[in-house]
């Protein structure tokens, strides 16, 4: 059975560094990863925080929840300076309900906050006070934390690519049990002797 792809939402000023350990690892575990960029009837070219373009394979506007396996949002400058962003949070709303898994980092996890979809889950971000000034309900369920699943959402702050991806490969099945932690322990601790495990 082939597994569905996974989503990659691109946008202007997209935070190059933060879903790429995520995405590296899930096309090397054979997934597919699709980009996803607002605009119909064809998606725009997006240009990232460094200045990199991206062609999107597909448009916001034909991403169907049951046509995928997790959403990914990274973070973007765009998060912060109006609505524009708006719509992929809806979109996580979509796939939230409909129990197919999201992960947000740095600047989205304020668009989810601001979407309503962080009240009533346990959640991460860069600091509290960060997602406090989006007005939000859910204070009380932030946590301390490198990244944060609950449930379908996985979430996490602007300098923890390492830890985010750690939680999409293992809620995806790309890495599990020990070779989750070794895969993390190489990646965010450079501890060489976790490489024989990730290889074995």
């Amino acid at each position: 059975m082939s597994r569905k792809p996974v989503h990659l939402a691109v946008y202007d000023t997209l935070a190059d560094w933060e879903p790429g350990y995520a995405t590296a690892y899930l096309a090397r575990s054979g997934h597919e990863i699709r980009t996803v960029a607002a605009g119909s009837p064809s998606p725009e070219t997006v240009t990232t925080v460094a200045g990199v373009r991206i062609k999107p394979d597909m448009s916001l506007a034909d991403l169907r929840p049951e046509d995928s396996s997790l959403l990914i949002l990274p973070g973007a400058d765009l998060w912060d300076t109006g609505d524009d962003l708006a719509p992929f949070a809806r979109t996580a709303r979509a796939f939230l309900d409909a129990g197919v898994p999201v992960a947000a980092i740095c600047g989205a996890t304020a668009g989810l906050a601001r979407e309503g979809l962080l009240d009533d889950r346990a959640h991460t971000s860069a600091v509290s006070f960060y997602l406090a000034a989006t007005g939000y309900k859910g204070g009380e369920r932030y946590v301390e934390a490198d990244a944060v699943t609950d449930g379908n959402l996985i979430t996490a702050g602007p300098t923890e690519p390492v830890a985010f991806a750690r939680e999409v490969l293992g809620r995806l099945g790309a890495f599990e049990g020990e070779k989750l932690d070794a895969w993390y322990r190489l990646f965010h601790d450079s501890d060489a002797s976790a490489y024989e495990m990730l290889e074995s």
